[in-house]
């Protein structure tokens, strides 16, 4: 993502209400927080967060001296109040930009945290973990795991993007609530007021040209000692992107008082925003002269000729049409344009192509207004109905966010054709460097870390998502590998939903070859435990850099399993990973993984952990199951047949093993 310059304008006008103590000041003038560059001013400082090569920043303004909010004797929070007038314009109305935020900090600046839906507040282990900081965020992007309202509102944010109070953004009449655009580009002013005696925190917001409404959007009513100390400091953060631009356009702050009064009549002119006052009149009068004359210098020649091009712009938009059914509108926010799609991919040229399967192609491509890279799968589909019902779980599963999963960003249909999109990958996936790039083997560090990432996502995906994610084709090929060397879970295709607590079971079976779980086969249903089974022969295809199945290779080699199982029986079970590590690899790391990965790929689907009891033993917060060699040996009691045969003995024995073998670590496995 390119970003634009940053320019920082200020023409700052500050009042002291005493020399040796500040208790507020006076901002008369407007800043813009977009791009990257200095700022030159003795009572600002500016920062910069970058992350992704400077494709991803956020911006902080902060005021230098901090501020006294606290009684030295008693600890409570003095009453304090603040007031700015900011607009934020945006260029593309697809892609808003994160939001801005008021912020109260212990610093000057917080230069530990992340930029995007972060807002330059906190990052990923931060968040909800920080008990001096409080904010008042002005969010333009909807993010579901911090149960956003909309991607329209305002938020009282303590220790944490979790609100504690959230409201769409908008004001109270005396008859009714006015909603209000954040990013309209239109200036509006925001009142942030704490009253020390009723410990209670108000929020306001209102256009510049009406007074202050009399009932706050929001109010909260909390003591704040515990998250702010004796000196803080205030300013702002803004994760904008290179489509929207945040400016402050006057802004006062006060302790112990009323601010100062901004001066709405005379705020200054932000550059390239036309103001609603500006009279255009002249312009329209010198465009309608100038297309008389044009009309007038026309003849019949030029008639037809203008008649030959509608008709072949006509034909070219055909090209791009689209129908909207009903059903369809309920997923509109995921819904890309054909047009778009078709220039970001310059036409799904074979240039652009970056593999193909059972499922259709994936291209490469990259947005037209955003610049954002993109992969695009384009699928065929015959069936109306099984098209609608993919679409329905794309929609949901579009909601889903996770390290270590490959973001769907949204879908386009077309006749009977499907584009799914996706964040870009730019080193493709796993199977490519096990499999076809003989000069570039990943190293056992490389190999442990991908094994986690995958599990960590499965473990999301069951247990900790608000529904149940069944995956159903998990293998080397559909894990990407991002510009970190991290694995991202992708290729949801195949996926399921279902709620928490219901029986999780699908009746078709789908999967590749040498990832199926047995039980399939004779119950032809599928749940987490299949996932499981799939994940337990990905651990050893990575260990040992063969696939599940071989054929060419000699008899006792064909099937993995069986192999690596055999080399533990001899006591060699570390003879079955991968050569080119060259012995270069932690021993019981690598034998940790191959026991477990067994386990996993057991054929009685109650001798499988749990994705919460896997993550924990990759972890080395627990240990596998001490009796894990008599578990693992139930797989020579007989062939698929006869396991299934054996009715619910063997499984409900193998439950109360494993169950009983485990480390009481596992009882924290959280949703």
């Amino acid at each position: 993502m390119n970003c634009k310059i940053l320019m920082l304008y200020f023409f700052l006008e500050l009042a002291f209400a005493d020399k040796n103590i500040q208790s507020g000041f006076l901002f008369n003038g407007y800043f813009k927080l977009n791009g990257s560059a200095e700022l030159n001013h003795p009572n600002m400082s500016s920062a910069v967060i970058s992350q992704d090569a400077g494709r991803s920043q956020a911006f902080q303004v902060f005021y230098n001296n901090s501020f006294k909010f606290k009684n030295s004797t008693t600890g409570s929070v003095f009453s304090f109040s603040t007031t700015f007038v900011f607009a934020i314009v945006s260029t593309d109305p697809e892609f808003r930009g994160h939001g801005l935020a008021f912020v109260i900090s212990p610093s000057k600046g917080i230069l530990d945290a992340s930029p995007n839906l972060y807002l330059g507040l906190y990052n990923g282990t931060s968040n909800g973990n920080s008990s001096n900081l409080v904010a008042v965020e002005l969010d333009t992007d909807q993010d579901f795991q911090f149960n956003d309202t909309d991607n329209n509102h305002l938020g009282i944010d303590i220790e944490g993007l979790m609100s504690n109070q959230s409201n769409t953004a908008g004001y109270y009449t005396d008859r009714r609530f006015q909603k209000l655009d954040l990013v309209s580009g239109k200036p509006m002013q925001v009142w942030v007021e704490y009253e020390s005696s009723k410990q209670q925190l108000n929020v306001t917001i209102h256009p510049i040209n009406i007074p202050k409404p009399k009932h706050p959007l929001l109010s909260l009513t909390r003591d704040l000692s515990p998250y702010i100390s004796e000196f803080m400091y205030v300013g702002f953060s803004s994760s904008s992107g290179p489509n929207a631009s945040h400016y402050i356009m006057g802004w006062s702050f006060m302790i112990n008082g009323q601010p100062q009064e901004i001066n709405v009549s005379s705020l200054p002119h932000i550059p390239g925003v036309r103001r609603e006052d500006e009279d255009d009149s002249g312009d329209r009068y010198r465009k309608q002269q100038k297309m008389l004359a044009f009309v007038l210098s026309l003849t019949g020649g030029f008639f037809l000729l203008f008649l030959i091009f509608g008709v072949l712009m006509m034909l070219r938009r055909r090209r791009f049409i689209q129908v909207l059914e009903d059903w369809e509108l309920l997923y509109g926010p995921h819904r890309f344009s054909y047009k778009d799609l078709f220039v970001a991919t310059k036409g799904f040229r074979n240039k652009q192509l970056l593999g193909k399967g059972g499922f259709g192609r994936v291209y490469r491509g990259v947005l037209p207004f955003s610049k954002v890279q993109i992969a695009v799968k384009r699928i065929s589909h015959d069936s109306s109905q099984g098209m609608r019902e993919f679409i329905a779980e794309i929609a949901t599963i579009g909601r889903l966010r996770h390290p270590n999963l490959v973001r769907l960003l949204g879908y386009c249909r077309r006749k009977n054709e499907l584009f799914l999109v996706y964040d870009y990958m730019p080193n493709g996936s796993l199977d490519k460097f096990l499999y076809r790039l003989p000069n570039c083997i990943l190293n056992w560090k490389q190999r442990f870390k991908i094994i986690k990432d995958v599990a960590s996502a499965l473990f999301y995906l069951h247990q900790q998502w608000v529904q149940v994610v069944i995956h159903r084709d998990i293998k080397p090929a559909n894990v990407l590998i991002d510009n970190d060397m991290n694995g991202r879970l992708g290729d949801f295709g195949l996926a399921r939903l279902f709620d928490h607590g219901n029986d999780p079971q699908t009746s078709i079976v789908v999967g590749t070859p040498g990832y199926i779980d047995p039980e399939i086969v004779h119950s032809g249903k599928s749940n987490t435990s299949t996932d499981l089974y799939a994940f337990g022969v990905f651990m050893l295809e990575v260990t040992c850099g063969r696939r599940p199945v071989d054929p060419r290779t000699s008899p006792e080699k064909v099937l993995l399993i069986d192999w690596v199982t055999n080399c533990w029986d001899r006591g060699a079970i570390l003879e079955s990973i991968d050569c080119r590590l060259v012995n270069d690899y932690v021993c019981h790391e690598a034998e940790m993984v191959l026991k477990l990965g067994l386990l996993c790929s057991h054929p009685v689907a109650a001798a499988r952990p749990s994705m919460s009891i896997v993550v924990q033993i990759l972890d080395g917060a627990a240990q596998l199951p001490e009796n894990i060699i008599g578990i693992i040996k139930t797989r020579d009691s007989g062939d698929a047949a006869r396991l299934g045969g054996l009715g619910s003995k063997i499984p409900s024995a193998i439950t109360s093993i494993a169950s009983l073998s485990f480390t009481e670590s596992f009882v924290s496995d959280g949703r």
